[in-house]
């Protein structure tokens, strides 16, 4: 009898042991694989955050959010130089009329200079080639017709360095070559000027940022917006405080920024 209580005596010690042990690798396992599942969850962290960062980075090389280059974005001008110049007709009223003013103005939405210091270089090389042409004409000497000739070419180069430094910016689409800008600018400089005004325009450029067709149009009392933007986006309600401020981004000053905005001094219908 002694013998026989011993035994299970023994045999219960070695269930519990076995027990035990199988206890231990569970919780073993357990930790282990909670150690796998935190190095998982840092891993995938990791990755989201690299990739967030070369997206960013990316973004800033193509030219600074959704102003500048877009990234991998490829976009074109509005229209073509010549068969569509009359589309927007005060634009070509400006360029055919006062071109050193809209070559500022251009150059004021891409944010590659002064308004007034552009329009001021362009309106001094036209009139270096109109008094050089004078000058041929009323003395026939060779070098007056050569000196409005270089005035051209620098004029035409001048615009044209400028137009591809748009495209650049833009991520416009066209040819790698700077020659086809300045032809452009040299054959056709009116027509040159209402596309690259055109497109500025029309997608909403501001200080270099390009907004796209779908934001927000900056109504002021200047009437730099496009009527054919207009036409094609139409709205019931433009809300509008003052023509002082005009700027792309709205404020809700307190508000629900979610919450459309009505006018609140429109009559009970």
């Amino acid at each position: 009898m002694a013998a026989a209580a011993r035994e299970e005596e023994e045999a219960s010690t070695a269930a519990r042991s076995r027990q035990e042990s199988e206890g231990e690798e569970e919780e073993v396992m357990a930790v282990l694989d909670f150690d796998m599942l935190c190095a998982s969850v840092a891993l995938a962290a990791e990755r989201r955050k690299d990739s967030a960062a070369a997206a960013a980075a990316t973004v800033e090389a193509g030219g600074g959010g959704g102003g500048g280059g877009g990234g991998g974005v490829q976009r074109m001008w509005e229209g073509d130089v010549v068969l569509d110049c009359l589309e927007d007709r005060r634009i070509a009223l400006e360029a055919a009329c006062c071109p050193c003013y809209r070559f500022g103005k251009n150059m004021r939405r891409a944010n590659l200079g002064s308004c007034f210091l552009q329009a001021m270089v362009y309106l001094i090389s036209l009139v270096a080639i109109l008094v050089s042409l004078i000058a041929f004409s009323v003395t026939r000497h060779n070098i007056y017709l050569y000196m409005g000739l270089s005035s051209v070419l620098l004029i035409a180069i001048y615009t044209g360095y400028f137009r591809r430094r748009i495209r650049k910016q833009f991520n416009i689409r066209g040819t790698d070559s700077s020659l086809d800008d300045c032809v452009l600018h040299l054959i056709c400089p009116c027509c040159t000027l209402c596309q690259e005004a055109r497109t500025l325009e029309i997608n909403n450029v501001q200080c270099g940022v390009w907004h796209g067709r779908g934001d927000t149009i900056c109504l002021g009392s200047n009437g730099e917006g496009n009527k054919a933007f207009a036409a094609l986006h139409k709205s019931s309600f433009v809300p509008i405080k003052s023509p002082e401020l005009c700027g792309m981004d709205r404020t809700s000053n307190g508000a629900n920024e979610h919450e459309p905005l009505v006018l609140s001094d429109l009559p009970e219908q």
